[in-house]
């Protein structure tokens, strides 16, 4: 479906990647990796056309349809959320303008019966309707809607009434919606809670166009991956093998480069001294001269850099008592919202626990209570002896002092550790080199939440609360974070949809849904099972109650065909009597026509007369014909529809 042949990029001088040959079939499920700057996000805006190459090609079969979700927050305004999504259809969009022209040629006079065009244009709406399920577009709206975490009472919603993560959903829905045959999408996951993860997932596994997925989310680039694409030290790599199996392939490839490097530097060694030792001796010149020239073309191959994770670690915090906090009756609403009810929750000493649940159901919410920034409606909080709290999330780091540099932010918070520690736990969170004198005014917001993640490490505290921590990280930076948090003896409270973050570092899982909460005491494979179990409980119920209304399904089908059968009998037959009468009097007309073309009857004045006026007749009693019959269609077609469309209904 698309050819992308010795592409080159760069920037300043310095190229991003060069010389990129790579082929995207139907079918295909690519995750494409790389650290952040690697040029990913470049990449997939080249292959969309949104960026132009310094060389290479980008060739696209004909009509191949690509969607794009950017990683940007989107901002969309005016239409309520179900018309946004509708009207961003392309092929809602080709039937309305098509429906809105025939519509208007009628109202200026048009004769869908007489003007055959017209009647062709509205027989070829209707079956294009009927080709891409016209009828059923507002149905598959609602089913994306819902499973990314919308509900009913969302989609009569201004979209500008959304938060910028809500907007991405809905810019998620158009692409999922429309018949694209290439999806290109830059960190889909970023704004999803675990139960519309959940259900995207299952929904790119049966996507049958190609996927282009870049992600940090290491469990979802396996769930809905087969294939990787690896920006790296300029060069783009492909391999035909999920994202763990490219990493094995990659350690091996580089454990190999570095011994063929090991050898060759060997090499250019014995010969640098043995030119250093004969190139002025007579007879030896020539020999080394030659060796010398061999030394010169020797081309040493470049290793990749060992992208172990760096090793961060917490300070060691201070003892807190065996119960850090707990919950009593907590209640808590935002004007007539109620987020939740009766929650009762203890955090044990060096308990690391997970707030899971669909976003607005008050993950964020429990998680301010919990470290002492929101005071509840109602209940109680009691904090254990000597608990010491940090918190993190995303809007933390706008409290960040602007006018210090990162190095400056990183030494005010713990004047303890020597600059080099500071830039070792810095170039964790992907600051290195110069940036670390970057003022943080001039930070991106995934920058700043890098830096204010970062500063989390140098405090003392024997409680963490973090609050979607993994967003802005990569994986080397992940991977940093997570070992850290493993390694830490306190306790640790954290909400992330990161499933792969979460394993081996969770131990107790909080579920927030419909304003209670649910403890499961287990790691997050143990959630995921049972919640499965819970899924699929449900839907044996559900098939159960299908089963046991199948036959009345049935019998309310067989009474529309009835009702259909008896309201259209009649006008069948005053069709079949209408197009029989149509078809004598065209004979008639015809005849009468051919009549009055023969002397002797326009010859005879009398005789004349008496045919034109069987022919008026004829031509009258022909038009009341033709609209008795269009009419009685029309009645014929709307029956029809009517009963196809409750039929349709019937069986959603």
């Amino acid at each position: 479906m698309l050819d992308v042949e010795n592409l080159s990029l760069g920037f300043t001088g310095d190229f991003l990647f060069e010389n990129v040959n790579l082929k995207i079939n139907k079918g295909d499920r690519i995750g494409l990796v790389g650290a952040n700057g690697a040029g990913k996000t470049t990449f997939l805006k080249l292959i969309l056309g949104i960026e132009k190459p310094e060389a290479g090609t980008i060739r696209k079969q004909k009509g191949v349809k690509i969607g794009y979700l950017p990683q940007e927050i989107i901002s969309l305004k005016g239409k309520s959320l179900f018309k946004e999504v509708k009207s961003s259809l392309q092929i809602v969009r080709k039937i309305e303008r098509e429906e809105d022209e025939i519509h208007r040629i009628i109202s200026a006079g048009g004769d869908l019966e007489k003007d055959n065009s017209l009647k062709e244009r509205f027989e070829l709406l209707n079956h294009l309707k009927e080709q891409r399920n016209y009828y059923s577009i507002d149905s598959r709206i609602e089913k994306v809607l819902q499973g990314l975490g919308f509900t009913e009472e969302d989609f009569n919603k201004p979209v500008g009434d959304f938060s910028g993560g809500w907007q991405m959903r809905i810019e998620l829905s158009k692409i999922l919606l429309e018949d694209n045959d290439i999806l290109l999408m830059d960190e889909p996951t970023n704004h999803l809670d675990i139960d519309s993860l959940e259900w995207l997932i299952k929904f790119l596994k049966s996507f049958k166009g190609a996927l282009l997925l870049v992600s940090h989310d290491k469990n979802f680039l396996l769930e809905v991956t087969d294939k990787t694409l690896e920006i790296f030290n300029r060069k783009v790599t492909f391999f035909k093998g999920n994202y763990e199996e490219y990493l094995k392939f990659k350690e091996a490839r580089r454990t190999a480069l570095e011994a063929q490097r090991k050898n060759l530097e060997q090499k250019k060694k014995e010969a640098e001294r043995f030119v250093e030792r004969f190139r002025y001796k007579a007879t030896k010149a020539r020999q080394a001269q030659s060796r010398l020239k061999a030394l010169e073309k020797m081309d040493i191959p470049e290793v990749e850099g060992n992208e172990k994770s760096i090793d961060v670690t917490f300070p060691s915090p201070p003892r807190s008592g065996a119960i850090v906090v707990e919950l009593e009756n907590i209640r808590k609403s935002f004007g007539n919202n109620l987020v939740f009810d009766s929650v009762n929750l203890k955090i044990e000493r060096g308990e690391k626990i997970a707030l899971l649940g669909p976003n607005g159901a008050g993950k964020s919410t429990l998680s301010k209570i919990i470290s002492r920034r929101l005071e509840p409606d109602s209940g109680k909080i009691k904090f254990g002896h000597n608990v010491i709290i940090n918190y993190y999330s995303q809007d933390v780091a706008d409290n960040l002092d602007m006018s210090k540099s990162v190095l400056e932010t990183m030494a005010s918070a713990c004047s303890d550790l020597t600059e080099g520690r500071l830039r070792t736990i810095l170039g964790a969170f992907l600051f290195s080199g110069d940036d670390v004198y970057k003022k943080v005014k001039v930070l991106s917001g995934g920058e700043k939440s890098r830096l204010a993640l970062a500063k989390l490490l140098l405090t003392k505290s024997n409680l963490i609360v973090l609050d979607e921590p993994t967003n802005h990280l990569d994986f080397n930076s992940k991977k940093a974070l997570k070992k850290a948090l493993l390694n830490y003896s306190g306790s640790l409270v954290v909400v992330t949809h990161d499933v792969d973050f979460l394993r081996s570092l969770a131990t107790k899982i909080v579920d927030i849904r419909e304003n209670k909460i649910k403890i499961f005491y287990g790691d997050i494979d143990y959630y995921i099972s049972k919640k499965f179990e819970v899924n699929t409980s449900n839907k044996r119920k559900t098939d159960a109650k299908k089963n046991s209304s199948k036959k009345e399904q049935k019998r309310i089908e067989a009474e529309l065909r009835t009702k259909k059968y008896r309201e259209t009998k009649g006008l069948k037959e005053k069709i079949a009597r209408l197009e029989e009468k149509i078809e004598m009097l065209e004979e008639g007309k015809s005849q009468l026509e051919k009549e009055l073309g023969q002397e002797e009857v326009f010859a005879n004045p009398e005789l004349s007369k008496r045919k034109n006026a069987e022919y008026q007749t004829t031509i009258k009693e022909l038009e009341t014909a033709y609209e008795e019959w269009t009419l009685a269609n029309e009645e014929l077609e709307n029956i029809e529809r009517n009963f196809e469309t409750n039929l349709l209904h019937r069986k959603e």
